[in-house]
């Protein structure tokens, strides 16, 4: 089992940009049912990365903790009866 799991991030506010505290997390688009692909998304050495089905770009802001998102609802929480990760 993993030590960590990858946070999600939705986009249901169909923001052009949003601001993140990790570089690696996986891109759902919009919440479940509407939801596309769940692609897992790596910034490496860059500050932004654009997710190729839903054209949202990210961008790190080493301000925000690792389980925060502005705009703030884009960061998926698990919840007991629907895991995100």
């Amino acid at each position: 089992m993993a030590a960590t799991t990858i946070p999600h991030l939705a986009n249901d506010v169909g923001a052009e940009k949003i601001f993140v505290g990790v570089k690696e997390f996986q891109c759902m688009g919009a919440r479940p049912p509407f939801d596309h692909p769940h692609v897992y998304l790596d910034m490496g050495e860059d500050s932004q990365v654009l997710c190729p089905y839903c054209s949202t770009l990210f961008v790190h802001d080493p301000r925000l903790a690792k389980d925060e998102s502005d705009p703030t609802d884009c960061y998926v929480r698990a919840h007991a009866d629907h895991p995100a990760a």
